[in-house]
């Protein structure tokens, strides 16, 4: 088990370091190791998508909560632009 909490929310999200997810993700996309605790949680983020996005793991209900999050607030910045409001 990991010693970094899943990110399961846009905020937690805002909080991570851009650069080191990209880096994390490109890890876990060719297959790296997980990351310990020489690497930061942003690092570790990006790791786990990665490793998703390669099949090499399924996701998680913190990816899924993640992704529902962020999917809904696209659609709200979307239609609340066209004045439609979402129910």
């Amino acid at each position: 088990m990991s010693e970094f909490q899943p990110v399961r929310t846009k905020a937690d999200l805002d909080t991570l370091d851009d650069d080191d997810i990209v880096a994390g993700y490109m890890h876990g996309l060719n297959g790296g190791d997980e990351p310990g605790s020489d690497k930061s949680r942003s690092f570790w983020h990006g790791w786990r998508n990665g490793m998703v996005d390669s099949r090499r793991a399924e996701p998680d209900s913190a990816q899924g909560e993640l992704a529902r999050e962020l999917v809904g607030i696209g659609l709200e910045c979307v239609f609340g632009s066209f004045g439609v409001e979402l129910h």
